[in-house]
């Protein structure tokens, strides 16, 4: 049996909408990182990346990543950009299953475009900044990845049914 899992992945690819669903399919306890930063600094992202800008804000994400990780018995939501710092990468790659959730250009800027709350897409062009950071982060997901699941067109139950299938759960 697993400990944990933890999913990865870009936003939009439904990390906290399966991740809650996985836990409870599980009986495992869910956090979501963004949520335990917010719920701790009483600020949302968007503040805490203007006030701390994006390094404080990763700062933060470091830690609470380095707390949730020694958890048991959790499914765990990232944030799209925790890989990119190569402590989180370590810890991932110890913190049980990780499944790398993903989806196509198309369906991230469909469910990401009337979000105001990601700082990282509060640009001109929007496509263009998921596109960007899929190159960046595309390969990094998938070095840390026990397996990859694909959310396009699939139910956020059809995905949680299937990653159980691929991890024995």
């Amino acid at each position: 049996m697993i400990d944990n899992v933890v999913l990865v992945g870009p936003m939009g690819a439904g990390k906290s909408t399966i991740g809650r669903l996985l836990a409870a399919r599980l009986a495992f306890h869910f956090y979501d990182t963004d949520s335990v930063i917010e719920e701790r600094t009483g600020a949302d992202i968007p503040w805490i990346f203007d006030v701390e800008g994006e390094e404080g804000f990763r700062a933060r994400e470091s830690a609470v990543l380095g707390e949730l990780v020694h958890s048991s018995g959790a499914v765990i939501a990232t944030g799209g950009g925790i890989i990119m710092r190569e402590v989180n990468r370590e810890m991932l790659s110890q913190a049980g299953a990780v499944v790398y959730l993903t989806a196509s250009i198309d369906q991230l800027v469909e469910r990401t475009c009337k979000d105001k709350k990601r700082p990282l897409l509060q640009v001109a062009d929007p496509r263009a900044k998921i596109i960007e950071l899929i190159k960046l982060r595309d390969p990094l997901y998938r070095e840390v990845a026990t397996c990859v699941v694909e959310t396009d067109g699939r139910s956020p139950r059809f995905v949680v049914q299937h990653i159980a299938e691929l991890l024995n759960a």
